[in-house]
């Protein structure tokens, strides 16, 4: 079974860690394969180039859906998650969802640690759509700028591990997901370090793609 994973961002390198990440967290006999996308910005970091990734997302989705079973968009905010999913027959998740419904399991109250200011609207508007904004307690933000924490994974990964201090002591997170894609090695690292569950949104997507195509699937 062939699983596609879309970067929509336009960094290569990213979406080669995104893929391992995936590759480690699917079933025997699942094969990750990544595809990335063909122009916008390396990382994105604004709520105008997370919609402004989302034909372009929904494009390779159309081409690709026949040689997969699977699709998993891999932006935190889920560019082009409805579109793609009106127009293929394949199963299409975002991380972003998985990992807040994943988050939220069992009524918990949970919050979003990420690295990116501007897109504190668009992540909040996802918890409405996806259905769990009363679960919602909000967002925590690292200070530093993005690119460069993403660029130093020791840096990333303390920036990242006070914002989600800050959402379990201050906001009363009972799970935390760590909102990014390009944030996946991160996410893994920081599981661990926590009573609290933190949500790695990579594997969380992994995770309900198997159950829709594989039911009763064993994490």
């Amino acid at each position: 079974m062939r699983v596609l994973l879309i970067n929509p961002n336009t960094s290569a390198a990213t979406t080669a860690q995104m893929v391992a990440i995936a590759q480690a967290s699917a079933p025997a006999g699942v094969e990750v394969v990544g595809t990335t996308a063909r122009c916008g910005p390396p990382m994105i970091l604004k709520a105008e180039e997370l919609s402004a990734a989302g034909p372009g997302v929904v494009e390779i989705g159309i081409a690709k859906a026949g040689e997969v079973a699977g699709i998993i968009i891999s932006a935190f905010g889920d560019p082009g998650l409805a579109e793609l999913r009106q127009l293929v027959d394949v199963p299409v998740v975002g991380i972003a969802e998985a990992a807040m419904l994943e988050a939220s399991a069992g009524r918990r109250r949970f919050g979003v640690a990420t690295v990116t200011p501007n897109l504190a609207g668009p992540i909040a508007a996802r918890a409405r759509d996806v259905g769990v904004a009363d679960l919602y307690v909000g967002i925590r933000l690292t200070p530093q700028d993005p690119l460069t924490l993403v660029a130093e994974l020791p840096l990333l990964v303390a920036a990242l591990a006070e914002a989600v201090r800050q959402s379990i002591e201050c906001d009363g997170a009972e799970a935390v997901a760590i909102g990014g894609g390009p944030l996946g090695q991160a996410a893994i690292a920081l599981t661990p370090r926590f009573a609290a569950p933190i949500i790695a949104p990579i594997p969380a997507a992994i995770h309900r793609l198997m159950d829709a195509l594989q039911p009763g699937f064993q994490r």
